[in-house]
C-alpha cells in the first residue's frame, strides 16, 4: 500500500517554521559559589542559545540564567532565574577567573565601516569601553574558533586576543600628493602615537622600536602595494591572513601587539602562562603556502611559549605533528592538548597529550584507538551468515572509542587538576567521558543514563536493537551528549536525539573511582517531537567487499521513520550519506531529517567505513577507496533496509552535501535502478578538476590514495586516477532528476564542481535544476539559504517520487 506524504507547500512551510524554532545550545558559564545563611551553596548558570529567525533571515543569539543549589555531591535544586533576552552584536565574551568581571568584544555599526569595541563589565556596570578600531593597532579581532581567543590574565589586569596584523596603507604610483603644510587639524586633535609592537622583554608596553602607523621605515606610504595578493586560511576563514597576538592593559586602556612570534608561524588559541610570565599559543606553519584550516585537524602546528620578560619563543611540543585545543589545569601545573599526525586524513582519531609546566615532560594520556572492543558478531534472527546483517551489538564494558572531537571544552579540568572531561563520538552516538590523566583510565559519564533507563540489556552500552523501537521513557536518553563546561566539579552538558531537540543538563562529577554514579538533572527540557521513531543499525560488508588490510570492520546507519500518520506503513525513503568523508552522523537533533520524517519520509543516515567514532582503522581504510568502498557500504545499507523494513522501494531518493554529494552522484550512476530523485549540496563531482581550485588540494590526493607534497606538479597518471574515482565517470548512466544547491562563496568545493555536473546532465537530457546562493559558503548555513534549500529539496522529492 503506497500512502501519501505531506505535500501542501503551505503545510510544509508551517512544519519547517515550527521545527526551526527549536533553539541550539552553544555555551554555558558557571558563576562563583554563594553560601546561604543556612550553609547551603548555590551558583548561577549563564547559558547562550541560538535560534533561526525566519522573519529576519538570521540566527539570533539569546541568553538565559539558571540557579543551581548543590551540596558538593549532588544537585539539590535547580531552575531558571528569569526569562530569555537577546544578545546583540557580541562577538566574544569571557568571564574572569574569579567571576567578578566579564570581557566582551562587540561590533558596532559605523558610517563607513563596522567598529569593534572591547568592554569590561564589573558586576552591574560597564567599567571600560575601548574602541579598538580607533586605536588602529591591528585589523579586525578574530572571533572564530580556529584562532580566536579572549583570555584573562590570572591577575585579571590584562586581556589577550588574536587579531589580523595591521597592513600598511598603499597608494598608486600616480596618486597626486597634496603639499605638506605641517600638522593638520586632525593631527593636532589626535596626535599620532608610535604604533609599537610589544617588545617581549620590554618592562612596559610601548618600549622598544616599531614602525609608525601604516608607513614605510622612513614614514613614506609605499607605492605599488595596492594589489598584492594576501593568502588566507580558506573556507570560512577568508578574512584571516596574518594573525597577531594582542594584549590589552585594562588599567591603562592601551593595546600592544606581541613580538617574538617566529615569522613562519600563525598564532592562535592563546592563553596566559602560569604566573602571567608569558603566553602559550598554538602556532600553525604557513610556509610554503596556507591551506584551508576549517575542519582540518591535520595541519602542521605545535605548542609554543613566548616569554614576556626574556624575549624568547620556546617550543613546548613536537614540531612535526598537528596540535590544537591546549587547556591549562586549575593548579597551573599541566597543559593538555589534542594531537594528530600532520597531513593524511583531515580528521582522525586523536591522541591526548599532557605537558608538565615544571618538569617540562610531555606524556601521552590517551593513544589513538585502532578499533573499539565490541561484542562478537552474531547472525540476526532468521538469517544465515553475517554478511550485511542488521544486528544488535553490546559494547564491552569499559572500552573507550578514541577521541574524535573538533576541540576540548574551554573548561575541561576537574577541580583535582588530575581528571578532565570530554565528549567524543562513540560509533553513531556521542558520549561524555572522564579521563584520569595519571592512569589513562576513561569512564563514561553518560552510558549509565542509558542503562538506568533500561534501554539496553546486559553490561555496558550498546546500540538500539535491530527492530526499531518507538521512543519511550525507557530509551529517551539514548542520543548525543556534549560537554559545555565544568567548574568546581559542576558539569554542564547538552543532550539531544533525532526526535528530541537540545536539552540542558547538570551533574556533580563524583569522586575518582565513582564517576559511573554521576546523576544528571535536567535544567531545560525540550519535549520530544511526536511522530519520529529511530534506531541505530550495524552492518558488516560481505567478504568480497572487506578491506584487504583492515578486515572485520563494520559500520552503522541511523534510520528515522514516521511512527504515525498515513505514510507510517510504507513510507518513501531518503538516503543521506554524510560529508567529510571522515565525519559522522551522531544520534542528535538534526533539522532536515526531523522535518523530512514529520512529512512522512523515512530517512537513512549512513556512517560508512571511514566515518569517525569507529576507530582509526576505519578512518585509514577509506583513502584510496573513495567511490567504491563508501559507495558499496551505502548501497548495501539501502538494500538491507528495503528488504527488512516496510518501506516503498519504488520511491527512494538521495540527499547529500560535499562528500555526501560525491556519494549521491556516484550512487546515481552506479546503481541507477535504485534511485528516483536526487538533491546535492556543493558536491565533489570531479576530483581532478577540483585539485587546482580548492583550499584543500591535499584532500584530493589523500582520498584518492596518492601522496601529497606541496611542490608536486600536475601528473597525467594522478589526474587519471582522480577522474577514475569521481562520479563524473558514471554520468552517462544517470537517469534520476538532480537538483543542485551551490554556495557562491564555497572555497572548499568551488561551485564550478556543481556547474560541471549540471552541464554534463543537461547535455545528456537528464532533468536538472540549479540553485545558486550568493553570500553562502560550503555549509550553505545562512538562514535564508537553509530554509529555501529545504523547501526546494522537498518539492523536488515530492514531484519526482510522485508523492
Amino acid at each position: 500500500q503506497v500512502l501519501q506524504v505531506l505535500s501542501s507547500s503551505e503545510e510544509i512551510v508551517e512544519l519547517y517554521r515550527e521545527l526551526s524554532r527549536h533553539p541550539g545550545l552553544s555555551a554555558a558559564c558557571l558563576g562563583p559559589d554563594i553560601t546561604t545563611q543556612y550553609g547551603g551553596k548555590y551558583c548561577s548558570l549563564y547559558t547562550e542559545w541560538s535560534q533561526r529567525d525566519l522573519a529576519r533571515a538570521e540566527n539570533v543569539k539569546f541568553c538565559r540564567q539558571y540557579l543551581i543549589f548543590h551540596d558538593g555531591a549532588s544537585v539539590v535544586y535547580s531552575g531558571p532565574a528569569g526569562t530569555c533576552s537577546e544578545i546583540k552584536d557580541e562577538l566574544l565574551s569571557r568571564e574572569s577567573p574569579s567571576g567578578a568581571l566579564k570581557a566582551v568584544l562587540r561590533k558596532v555599526p559605523g558610517k563607513e565601516k563596522e567598529k569593534q569595541f572591547l568592554e569590561v563589565w564589573d558586576q552591574n556596570r560597564k567599567v571600560k569601553s575601548i574602541n579598538l578600531t580607533a586605536l588602529d593597532k591591528h585589523g579586525s579581532v578574530y572571533d572564530d574558533d580556529q584562532f580566536g581567543c579572549l583570555a584573562w590574565s590570572h591577575s585579571e589586569t590584562h586581556l589577550l586576543y588574536v587579531a589580523e596584523k595591521k597592513r600598511p596603507k598603499a597608494e598608486s604610483f600616480f596618486q597626486s600628493k597634496a603639499p605638506e603644510l605641517g600638522a593638520s587639524d586632525e593631527d593636532m586633535e589626535h596626535p599620532k602615537k608610535e604604533d609599537v609592537p610589544l617588545k617581549v622583554g620590554s618592562p612596559c608596553p610601548g618600549a622598544g622600536s616599531g614602525y609608525r602607523g601604516g608607513h614605510g621605515a622612513d614614514g613614506a606610504i609605499p607605492q605599488g602595494e595596492q594589489f598584492v595578493y594576501h593568502e588566507d586560511w580558506g573556507e570560512a576563514l577568508s578574512t584571516r591572513s596574518v594573525p597577531v597576538l594582542c594584549v590589552l592593559d585594562i588599567e591603562g586602556s592601551s593595546v600592544s601587539v606581541l613580538e617574538g612570534i617566529p615569522e613562519h608561524l600563525s598564532p592562535g588559541q592563546a592563553f596566559w602562562s602560569p604566573g602571567d610570565t608569558g603566553v602559550v599559543f598554538v602556532g600553525w606553519w604557513h610556509e610554503p603556502f596556507r591551506l584551508g584550516l576549517r575542519h582540518c585537524t591535520n595541519r602542521r602546528s605545535a605548542l609554543f611559549y613566548v616569554d614576556l620578560m626574556g624575549g624568547r619563543c620556546e617550543l613546548l611540543s613536537e614540531d612535526t605533528r598537528a596540535v590544537w585545543s591546549p587547556r591549562l589545569s586549575p593548579d597551573s601545573c599541566r597543559i593538555v592538548y589534542l594531537e594528530n599526525d600532520a597531513l593524511g586524513p583531515h580528521q582522525q582519531c586523536s591522541r591526548l597529550r599532557m605537558y608538565d609546566w615544571y618538569t617540562k615532560y610531555t606524556s601521552t594520556v590517551l593513544e589513538a584507538v585502532p578499533r573499539q572492543a565490541w561484542g562478537e558478531y552474531s547472525p540476526w534472527a532468521g538469517n544465515s551468515g553475517h554478511e550485511g546483517v542488521l544486528r544488535t551489538v553490546a559494547l564491552i564494558a569499559g572500552a573507550f572509542p578514541g577521541i574524535y572531537c573538533g576541540a576540548l571544552p574551554g573548561l575541561c579540568w576537574a577541580a583535582d587538576s588530575r581528571r578532565l572531561v570530554l565528549d567524543t563520538a562513540q560509533r553513531s552516538q556521542q558520549d561524555v567521558f572522564v579521563v584520569d590523566t595519571v592512569t589513562g583510565t576513561t569512564t563514561s559519564l553518560t552510558a549509565g543514563e542509558c542503562q538506568a533507563g533500561g534501554a539496553m540489556p546486559g553490561p555496558g552500552r550498546g546500540v538500539t536493537p535491530a527492530g526499531l523501537t518507538p521512543p519511550s521513557p525507557l530509551d529517551a536518553l539514548q542520543g548525543s551528549w556534549s560537554v559545555l563546561t565544568i567548574d568546581r566539579d559542576l558539569l554542564v552538558a547538552r543532550f539531544s536525539s533525532p526526535s528530541c531537540p537540545p536539552t540542558l543538563k547538570v551533574a556533580v562529577l563524583p569522586d575518582a573511582g565513582r564517576e559511573a554514579q554521576a546523576r544528571w538533572v535536567c535544567l531545560q527540557d525540550a519535549p520530544p517531537v511526536p511522530g519520529i521513531s529511530w534506531g541505530i543499525r550495524t552492518l558488516r560488508p560481505p567478504p568480497e567487499q572487506e578491506h584487504p588490510q583492515y578486515g572485520g570492520l563494520d559500520f552503522d546507519a541511523i534510520l528515522l521513520r514516521p511512527s504515525e500518520g498515513p505514510a507510517a506503513q510504507k513510507p518513501p525513503l531518503v538516503v543521506m550519506p554524510h560529508g567529510g568523508p571522515h565525519s559522522v552522523f551522531t544520534a542528535g537533533w538534526m533539522l532536515y531529517p526531523a522535518a523530512l520524517c514529520r512529512m512522512g519520509f523515512a530517512v537513512l543516515l549512513v556512517n560508512y567505513r571511514g566515518s569517525l567514532g569507529f576507530g582509526q582503522d576505519s578512518v585509514a581504510s577509506l583513502p584510496g577507496n573513495v567511490g567504491t568502498q563508501d559507495v558499496h557500504d551505502v548501497q548495501l545499507c539501502v538494500e538491507r533496509v528495503l528488504q527488512e523494513e516496510s518501506l516503498d522501494a519504488s520511491r527512494v531518493a538521495l540527499v547529500g552535501g560535499s562528500h555526501g554529494g560525491f556519494l549521491a552522484c556516484h550512487l546515481l550512476g552506479q546503481f541507477p535502478d535504485t534511485y528516483h530523485a536526487c538533491v546535492v549540496r556543493n558536491p565533489v563531482v570531479n576530483i581532478a578538476s577540483m585539485v587546482a581550485t580548492t583550499d584543500i588540494p591535499d584532500w584530493c590526493l589523500t582520498e584518492t590514495g596518492l601522496p601529497y607534497v606541496p611542490d608536486a606538479l600536475p601528473d597525467p597518471a594522478q589526474w587519471t586516477e582522480m577522474l577514475r574515482k569521481s562520479p563524473m565517470r558514471y554520468v552517462n548512466r544517470v537517469r534520476a532528476p538532480v537538483l543542485l544547491l551551490l554556495g557562491e562563496d564555497d572555497r572548499r568545493v568551488p561551485p564550478k564542481q556543481g556547474l560541471e555536473y549540471y552541464r554534463a546532465l543537461k547535455a545528456r537530457g537528464v532533468p536538472t535544476r540549479l540553485l545558486w546562493y550568493p553570500g553562502n559558503n560550503h555549509a550553505l548555513a545562512g538562514v535564508e539559504a537553509e530554509a529555501d534549500g529545504f523547501m526546494n529539496m522537498v518539492l523536488w522529492l515530492l514531484k519526482h517520487l510522485q508523492c
